[in-house]
């Protein structure tokens, strides 16, 4: 076995944590601390810097509440990150280094959320599958939707039929640098009526997300006339494209707005050579643990069903 040196993640740490993101094996955009910090005040920082000597190998954004640390809850996914040389075995050494590091400091029980398997090229199922042979067990799955751009789509014939009525209205499709109408005018609003909850992003937070990470954040909205009907908040990756956020007014749901806007999307993604778009998870408190309309229309839109696993691992 090799022994890797793991060291809490620290601000001195700030550059070295950033470039290795810029290269690692399996990582995203979100895990930047530029990203990641944005909500900082909300989590007590648990992230993990794993080397082999003087050399970087491995990171784990993640947090800590009291005796338990998390695979950062702040975040969509997360998991192990790693290095593109990395072996599987080196894996497996560094996750035990990692639970030696967690009984040193008190912690007894790790929730581990592997960022889906999509979203990596190279492959990312190593953690998973050393974490099931140390005594860790599924604590939970969900069902993330996602459409393979890279075969042919699958779009329902009712959504195209209606798609291509829509065209015909006067229905604009912008992609815009400013998040306030979408918030203001749409998304809180809907979200306040449908569901009484708000965005986790507040409009101060996306804009400055947007700042920071202006390839990376996207805004396309429908207009109808001169009024917003309709948005999506994409958060891009190098072969990903996430929809974060979408909503439609009252007068879009009427016009189908959403269902252009989305479709309208697909196709430009196809064409410009993402893999994979990427529409959550479909999950409910109900007692079928989903929401059976979202599941119907991301079904329709072309999707397919991929897992979010969830794990867990008592560490004494």
């Amino acid at each position: 076995m090799k022994n890797f040196y793991v060291k809490q993640y620290q601000k001195s740490d700030y550059e070295n944590w950033n470039a290795f993101i810029g290269q690692a094996k399996n990582a995203t955009f979100l895990f930047h601390r530029d990203f990641m910090e944005y909500h900082k005040d909300r989590y007590l920082d648990f992230s993990l810097m794993i080397f082999d000597g003087k050399k970087l190998v491995a990171i784990l954004p993640a947090n800590r509440v009291g005796e338990v640390a998390y695979s950062h809850q702040g975040l969509t996914y997360g998991g192990l990150v790693y290095s593109i040389k990395i072996t599987g075995k080196e894996v497996e050494d560094v996750l035990d280094s990692l639970l030696s590091f967690f009984k040193g400091n008190g912690i007894q029980s790790f929730y581990f959320k592997p960022i889906p398997f999509f979203y990596s090229s190279k492959g990312n199922a190593e953690m998973d599958f050393f974490l099931l042979k140390k005594g860790a067990f599924l604590e939970k799955k969900e069902m993330n939707l996602a459409i393979n751009l890279a075969v042919p789509l699958t779009i329902s014939k009712s959504k195209l039929k209606h798609f291509r009525k829509i065209e015909e209205l006067d229905l604009e499709l912008v992609e815009e640098n400013q998040f306030e109408s979408f918030w203001e005018l749409v998304l809180t609003p809907r979200l306040l009526e449908k569901y009484a909850a708000k965005p986790v992003h507040t409009l101060q937070e996306i804009t400055k997300l947007k700042e920071n990470f202006p390839n990376n954040i996207k805004q396309f909205s429908v207009y109808y006339g001169d009024v917003i009907v309709a948005g999506v908040t994409l958060f891009e990756t190098e072969i990903v494209v996430k929809s974060q956020y979408g909503a439609t007014t009252k007068k879009g749901e009427e016009l189908r707005a959403l269902d252009f806007l989305f479709i309208s999307l697909i196709q430009k993604y196809k064409r410009e050579g993402k893999l994979f778009f990427d529409m959550g998870i479909v999950n409910d408190d109900n007692e079928n643990g989903y929401h059976a309309g979202l599941l119907k229309q991301k079904e329709e839109l072309g999707c397919s069903v991929y897992s979010q696993d969830f794990y867990k691992m008592n560490t004494i």
